[in-house]
């Protein structure tokens, strides 16, 4: 695990992450990609928003996270915020490797994305008018599709880039920080890798 650890936080650090857009229209928001069984079967933890009627994100697979609010005074903070409240787990369960630069929105968001290491003790908890499920997603699974859909060195555009898994299938904003992460990170799980990407 810590070799894995180690490799996930010098990767990030000698990446040149996506910036935040210069144009002031677009409103700050944040997102948590949080893995957990880092040293088993390492997954990460997504929701599924729920299915309301003209909710701009119905049924959507997506991170936790929101915009900020007071008191918050950092992307940062919103972030531990959101976790706090969307799932119930709180920032002492969470160690921070980093942020993982910006991803825009089509509805004019900027969504700085951190990426964590959860210990998966939380009692996970969720308002059921705003979130579905919980959707833990095989980090193996991910990269298997990203290499069967020859997804590697290119950014399909949105109607390409889609990680089916269950039921559910990622695409749009969610899928775009996922094959970010998987472009930068896959040297660092190696294990997993059945063919060369």
């Amino acid at each position: 695990m810590e070799n894995t650890l180690s490799c996930l936080k010098n990767n990030l650090e000698h990446t040149n992450l996506p910036q935040a857009p210069e144009d002031e229209e677009y409103k700050t928001a944040c997102v948590f990609l949080l893995i957990f069984n880092l040293d088993h079967q390492p997954q990460i933890l997504a929701i599924q928003k729920a299915d309301n009627e003209g909710y701009p994100w119905r049924n959507q697979v997506a991170l936790p996270g929101g915009h900020l609010e007071h008191p918050d005074e950092v992307p940062l903070d919103a972030a531990y915020r959101e976790l706090q409240e969307e799932v119930n787990i709180p920032k002492d369960h969470v160690e921070l490797i980093g942020s993982m630069g910006h991803f825009q929105t089509i509805f004019n968001r900027d969504v700085e994305v951190f990426i964590g290491l959860w210990n998966g003790k939380s009692d996970i908890r969720f308002d059921s008018a705003e979130i579905s499920k919980m959707v833990a997603i095989p980090i193996e699974h991910l990269i298997k599709t990203h290499q069967e859909k020859n997804y590697s060195g290119r950014l399909p555009d949105v109607f390409e880039l889609l990680y089916p898994f269950d039921d559910v299938t990622v695409w749009g904003l969610t899928a775009k920080i996922f094959h970010f992460f998987i472009e930068m990170m896959v040297p660092c799980f190696d294990k997993l890798n059945r063919t060369p990407i």
